[in-house]
């Protein structure tokens, strides 16, 4: 059997996981770390093509920056020299990742759709949480599909495959000299489809897709071909999922909606916001964000007083930007659909063009019938005064101005004083004669803009991370030190300390506990103060007197088997090794303790029996109080 092929000298390449339009994937085995992972390797007929070398290299750059629960992980990148069948020699460079036990979204929908309402949401909720962090890093996926999302058998969701991903502040150039769009026709935000400059919100309509897909079975644009599907998302209004599958609520109409708005000021302005939505849909409170996205969908009825006449709506077509078309990948297979029914929506277009544009020129031919015979032709338009809803509840307040034949656009901002979801200011401002069908801004609290660090000494990090993503804040740096009464991988403190006040989405960073102290020096202190500085640190003690001869002070620590600045686990047993107590000796020329005179001679010498004793304070003395 041929040895394995070996990448960088250590990533044993193994079998096939997976083709794409681009790369191979490939289970490895890292021979120095001894763990499974998978190898992403460029196909070898585009080594030679510099784009796609480009944005191969592209890929490992922007994934290997983000480390985060839902983003799969890169490890290391590489390249190796091959060489092809005509002897040339081309680099084929390689992308190591995280390799995941699980199944794509995509294979997952082949087989058990539908998916339940909640398994939907959560599912989504999970994209969003990788796309918040990518994008808080400076990073905008560009292909969001069910292909590029993992779910493993714990459910946890893996978002993968940053390969036509760029900066936020690199977004707007196109990555093929022909300025050809990057992506999968039916998840092509309206921006990506006209070759326009694409920002993180592109990501999020391409989530709404997704969505809308898992909820209903089928993307909300469907055609025989991309250049179809993406005219689709740059013209025409996607179907509330409800008409296709009746027992989705409303609420989760409305998300969806949102997210799939055309203009992209329109839609959620970050995947926070998004995904806040989703959970408050799920729970039956109020939406923050979902008013707008309605609009297009549900016209304001009019008031009793005045009788409004509608509009005719001309469609008006969208053409594709100048030059090339776009090119869109099909990394997903197209929606098939019965070719009679994909020839009716072109038809039914070409009729309504031919009845608007006939609708306006029999209205302009009116108009200058009217002008010429000085006859009044129209009447002014119905107007009604602006109420004061100013302090009113979101919902209540698009009730009110629905009555009055207003439409609504919903823009929410932080205040200390006006309770969530209530009306800070509209514009235009209360008292205000507006004609009917006038849109007024309302802008609406999210409440305070402040959170409280909780306090989150003893947890782990997973608990940690819980509790702060509870109170909108995330978690930042996490290190490492050391801590006698915290146990390993919990945490000590952190930054900014508990209880203080900072804004909704600081970064906290964390503090986690190594397990270990810091052995200090305890020799030549008496044997209590030096057991006590270790037992505050965690350690065990054990003291033994030293049977060498010392000088040291009696009782005080002479050595410890464990050397001063080490490292080690907490309730390591240090051993210490103490000075004796001295004992009282004779020197060869002393008289016997026990002499009449060993005390009492005015006469004795400096050397004599009493003057040692003394020195080194007998019993005896002690006792005669001498």
């Amino acid at each position: 059997m041929p040895a394995p092929r070996v990448l960088g000298g250590r990533y044993e390449v193994g079998s096939l996981l997976g083709r794409g339009g681009m790369a191979e994937v490939h289970v490895a085995r890292d021979t120095r770390l001894g763990r499974m992972v998978a190898v992403k390797l460029l196909r070898s007929d585009l080594a030679r093509d510099p784009s796609f070398q480009a944005r191969f290299r592209r890929e490992a750059q922007a994934a290997a920056g983000l480390n985060h629960p839902s983003i799969v992980a890169v490890y290391d990148t590489g390249a190796d020299t091959t060489v092809e069948p005509g002897g040339g020699r081309v680099e084929l460079p390689w992308i190591v990742m995280e390799y995941v036990e699980g199944r794509t979204l995509r294979d997952m929908l082949r087989t058990d759709h539908p998916l339940a309402i909640e398994e939907c949401l959560s599912i989504t909720e999970g994209i969003l949480n990788g796309l918040e962090y990518s994008h808080r890093m400076g990073i905008v996926h560009r292909d969001i599909k069910p292909a590029n999302v993992m779910i493993t058998p714990a459910g946890e969701i893996k978002v993968m495959d940053f390969g036509i991903a760029r900066a936020v502040s690199d977004s707007s150039a196109t990555l093929t000299q022909t300025s050809a769009v990057m992506g999968t026709a039916q998840y092509l935000s309206p921006e990506q489809a006209r070759g326009e400059q694409v920002d993180s919100r592109s990501d999020l309509y391409s989530t709404g897709c997704l969505l809308y897909e898992i909820l209903t079975g089928r993307p909300p644009f469907t055609g025989d071909a991309p250049v179809a599907v993406a005219y689709q998302h740059v013209s025409e209004q996607p179907r509330p999922p409800s008409a296709l599958a009746p027992q989705i609520p409303p609420a989760v109409d409305h998300v969806v909606l949102m997210a799939l708005s055309k203009d992209r000021e329109h839609r959620y302005q970050s995947a926070a916001d998004f995904a806040d939505d989703l959970r408050r849909a799920v729970e039956g409170r109020p939406l923050r964000g979902a008013s707008f996205a309605t609009q297009t969908f549900a016209a304001a009825p009019p008031t009793a007083a005045t009788t409004v006449t509608p509009p005719v709506a001309v469609p008006v077509p969208v053409s594709p930007p100048t030059g090339a078309l776009p090119r869109v990948s099909d990394g997903d297979p197209p929606y098939e659909e019965d070719p009679a029914r994909r020839r009716w929506p072109w038809v039914l277009l070409i009729v309504a063009l031919v009845l608007g544009i006939g609708g306006v020129g029999y209205a302009l031919l009116n108009n200058d019938g009217g002008s010429s015979s000085g006859e009044q032709t129209s009447s002014a338009p119905a107007t009604v005064a602006m109420p004061d809803v100013v302090g009113s509840a979101q919902a209540d307040a698009e009730s009110q101005l629905t009555r009055l034949g207003l439409t609504t656009t919903v823009t929410q901002q932080a205040d200390d004083t006006v309770a969530e979801g209530n009306v800070i200011s509209t514009d235009p401002e209360a008292g205000a004669q507006l004609t009917v069908g006038t849109s007024v801004t309302l802008v609406v609290s999210t409440g305070s803009n402040a959170a409280v660090v909780p306090d989150v000494s003893g947890k782990t990090q997973e608990e940690a991370r819980a509790a702060l993503t509870a109170v909108g804040l995330s978690v930042g740096d996490v290190s490492t030190g050391d801590s006698p009464t915290v146990d390993k991988g919990e945490v000590i403190s952190t930054d900014p300390a508990a209880q203080a006040s900072v804004p909704k989405g600081s970064a906290v960073a964390l503090t986690i506990a190594s397990g270990k102290v810091t052995v200090p020096d305890v020799t030549g202190k008496p044997l209590a103060d030096a057991v006590k500085q270790l037992r505050d640190l965690g350690l065990s003690t054990n003291s033994t007197e030293t049977t060498v001869t010392t000088d040291a002070d009696p009782g005080t620590v002479v050595t410890q088997d464990v050397s001063p600045d080490s490292s080690v686990d907490v309730r390591t047993l240090v051993n210490l090794t103490v000075a004796p107590e001295r004992t009282a000796t004779e020197s060869p020329t002393s008289t016997p303790t026990g002499s009449p005179t060993s005390s009492a001679s005015p006469s004795s010498s400096p050397t004599s029996s009493g003057s040692q004793t003394g020195a080194v304070g007998t019993p005896t003395e002690d006792g005669n109080g001498q």
